[in-house]
């Protein structure tokens, strides 16, 4: 069956023509590119509609050239090798991305990122500065006292004070206080590292770094009010987990990482940090996690904390560090000598990434190069970890800690308590005050 043409599909359900337009039809058809005129009178329906398809195409080819001239311009707008004279003699290189810093890795990339990349790079970004930006916060007011708060279960103890479960008296909200001892303070030459303890809890807010409420001080104690986490410490549920032993003499410091209700880590415990502007010389940090530098006393500056990274993910995996000894100096001699024994068990993967993080030469150490932190998170190591869910904790943690209350202290250690005569000081002189004038 023939096509009806295009032209007169409107005509198949018109009415019949009259007998004098079937005589006149083959004059009509053999002359009807000369005779427009003549045709459009005689056909003004027929000619109508032509007239609005003829429109419509043209409104799309306009729409079309417009979508054309705009994809041309962004196209464009990113400048190419050959049309850029300052990189005549360097075809291959390309300009560096908008919204990334000069050293970032992707911001070398020879095309631009997809835009679910870039905008999940906006999010980390701007997630993080907002974290950074964040004002101290404090429970009703920047000064308290003793007597304001219920102390309660001990949580944890160290050489010159306790850490307590404490209670706001006003709101009966739980706390964690730490009670330090000025006189073994200054004893043991703790007053810089205490001192920049507060200081920088008190600058950092994060989700992953325990917040400082408020300081205050007695004519013999010092007290910090810390977030309570009620997960308790995180090497104790892996001791749980069978990766470690209860027999350990060595001194984990398990104090300093402690996981939150939801099986998060929370960084506690900053006596040895220190805001480092380019480097430092001092001595000080757990012997086990002192990177080469630190030992060699050539100044240090941010790789030690990678360097103390790979030392503790080892130690997670094997439940003892790479480098152990009886005494100080034996540790130091084989951090120095850099020979590092992986366990059978270990994944290749993990082995890779902490050969790149305990590299004896800095300058070529994972984190401490131009990709900086991209470089560790693009580890295949840490293949499929969602790092902006890690940020937001939407990631399900593999360790979920029970507890029955948000005063619950069934995930610590048990402690004997203490007298009240050490938690209550007597008023007296005080000959430690001008020492911590921060602690008000």
């Amino acid at each position: 069956m023939d096509r009806i043409p295009e032209h007169t599909v409107d005509e198949v359900n018109s009415p019949p023509p009259p007998l004098s337009f079937l005589k006149q039809q083959p004059y009509q058809v053999s002359n009807m590119h000369q005779r427009p005129q003549q045709q459009q009178q005689q056909y003004p329906q027929q000619a109508q509609q032509q007239q609005q398809q003829q429109q419509q195409q043209q409104m799309f080819s306009q729409q079309y050239s417009q979508q054309q001239q705009q994809q041309q311009s962004i196209y464009l707008s990113h400048p190419r090798p050959s049309q850029d004279p300052s990189r005549l003699s360097h075809p291959m290189k390309q300009p560096p991305l908008q919204g990334f810093p000069p050293n970032h890795p992707l911001a070398n990339m020879a095309v631009p990122l997809s835009p679910s990349a870039h905008t999940l790079y906006q999010q980390q970004q701007s997630r993080l500065q907002y974290y950074h930006s964040r004002a101290p916060v404090y429970v009703q007011k920047p000064s308290f006292g003793l007597n304001d708060f219920e102390l309660l279960d001990t949580l944890g103890t160290g050489t010159f004070g306790r850490v307590y479960l404490t209670k706001f008296k006003t709101t009966n909200k739980f706390y964690a206080m730490k009670v330090l001892k000025k006189s073994e303070v200054v004893r043991l030459k703790q007053v810089e590292h205490l001192i920049s303890e507060k200081q920088i809890l008190a600058s950092v807010r994060f989700p992953f770094i325990v917040d400082l409420f408020c300081t205050f001080q007695d004519d013999v104690n010092l007290h910090m009010l810390l977030e309570y986490v009620v997960g308790g410490e995180l090497f104790s549920h892996l001791r749980r987990a069978g990766r470690f032993t209860n027999d350990m003499t060595r001194d984990l410091k398990p104090e300093n990482l402690l996981i939150d209700h939801q099986g998060h880590i929370k960084i506690t415990d900053f006596g040895f940090a220190k805001t480092v502007v380019d480097r430092t010389w001092t001595l000080c940090g757990t012997p086990e996690y002192l990177a080469p530098e630190i030992i060699q006393s050539k100044g240090h500056g941010k790789a030690v904390d990678w360097w103390a990274l790979g030392i503790l993910i080892f130690e997670m995996l094997a439940g003892y560090p790479p480098f152990f000894d009886d005494n100080s100096f034996g540790i130091y001699e084989k951090i120095l000598a850099g020979k590092v024994q992986f366990p059978a068990h270990f994944d290749p993967l993990a082995k890779d990434l902490l050969k790149r993080l305990l590299v004896g030469d800095r300058s070529k150490r994972l984190g401490n190069l131009k990709g900086g932190s991209e470089d560790v998170k693009r580890h295949k190591w840490f293949r499929g970890v969602d790092w902006l869910g890690l940020l937001e904790k939407n990631v399900r943690a593999p360790i979920i800690p029970p507890y029955h209350h948000p005063g619950d202290t069934s995930n610590f250690e048990k402690y004997p308590d203490t007298p009240d005569t050490d938690r209550n000081a007597p008023p007296g002189d005080d000959p430690y005050k001008a020492l911590f004038v921060d602690f008000t």
